[in-house]
């Protein structure tokens, strides 16, 4: 099977995992439509792939800019089919240490600029691409978009806020649409994300400088730990979700192989080339990604139970609190998961 023949739209691409994303789409036949600040960054693979690279200049702050690279990338492909919002910084500081300017850029840059971009994706999936062809959404949040930690807080907080406006967006999606999506969770990847020009740290607050306090504990161990991710098997993991979405499987070299990938490729190899495979709402990449988020629900989990008096206890007399889930919640497409929980 050749190498599908997908335009794919990337928010972030001079650097890490936008970067080496779109080398591998490039290699793969594919064709890009990489965004950054600085679209110079891409010359050379602009002169090796001049038929299926389209580098253009965004600022994700700005909507304007946003439906300029759409128009952009459609005017010279004519469509998109996948959307990567991975442009980002990193940014840290305690909550009383960080300017409030510096806290809103974040906002505007992790979650409006992606919200915006979402909704420019929706409107091109549903309304320019052939009917019914859809498209697919991969927004790059983190882990700690899910388990917040000290020195971190309005990164997370961005991340947060995109995780749930993901969630219900991709309720909102009509079937007929064909847009379906997922939420990326890393870990700590070996880019400039931590460290450099893409990286802001600021110093900290006089009230937190105590050494055997949270966050100076926290940005100690942050400063001396290796990153266990790797930027192009994390492209490469996005490129296998992007074809198991759409029931392809891409040829390019490497791709399907990897700790842990060969198993599901033996158990599905019938499957995996013709048979589209539903996206979870969230994909953790990293190991230690993993590891935290399935603790945090976990702690979740037996907060819930521990407490359950208490929820319970709130219920109007005049209402059983498992009757109105049955009742109320469940057959309503806003609440599957609730449905399938209460009918097994």
């Amino acid at each position: 099977m050749p190498s599908p023949n997908r335009v794919w739209f990337i928010t972030g691409t001079s650097s890490g995992l936008g970067k080496a994303l779109t080398d591998l789409l490039l290699a793969n036949g594919e064709r890009v439509v990489a965004t950054c600040r600085n679209p110079a960054t891409h010359d050379e693979l602009s002169t090796r792939y001049k038929d299926q690279l389209l580098a253009y200049k965004l600022d994700v702050t700005k909507e304007d800019e946003i439906k300029s690279a759409f128009a952009a990338g459609v005017k010279r492909f004519g469509r998109i089919d996948v959307v990567v919002n991975n442009a980002g910084i990193g940014l840290f500081g305690e909550i009383e240490a960080v300017p409030e300017e510096d806290a809103r850029h974040i906002m505007e840059l992790q979650y409006w600029g992606p919200v915006h971009v979402m909704k420019e994706a929706a409107r091109i999936f549903r309304e320019v691409n052939p009917a019914g062809a859809g498209g697919r959404l991969f927004n790059v949040s983190t882990v700690g978009g899910y388990r917040a930690n000290p020195t971190l807080s309005y990164y997370s907080a961005s991340k947060f806020a995109l995780e749930a406006s993901t969630q219900s967006f991709l309720q909102e999606m009509h079937p007929s649409w064909n847009i379906k999506g997922c939420i990326l969770e890393p870990g700590g990847f070996r880019s400039e994300w931590s460290a450099g020009h893409n990286s802001k740290t600021i110093p900290p607050h006089p009230a937190y400088t105590d050494p055997s306090s949270p966050s100076s504990m926290f940005r100690q161990f942050r400063d001396q730990i290796p990153r266990l991710g790797d930027p192009v098997k994390m492209a490469k993991a996005v490129i296998r979700l992007a074809d198991l979405s759409v029931g392809v499987r891409s040829e390019l070299p490497g791709l399907w192989i990897g700790e842990g990938v060969e198993k599901v490729v033996a158990e599905h190899s019938s499957a995996l080339p013709s048979s589209p495979i539903e996206l979870p709402l969230r994909v953790q990449l990293g190991s230690e990604s993993l590891f935290l988020v399935r603790m945090q629900a976990q702690n979740t989990l037996d907060d819930a139970k521990k407490w359950e008096w208490v929820s319970h206890s709130t219920n109007a007399d005049d209402m059983d609190g498992e009757s109105f889930v049955k009742k109320y919640l469940m057959g309503s497409r806003g609440f599957d998961d609730v449905d399938k929980a209460l009918s097994k």
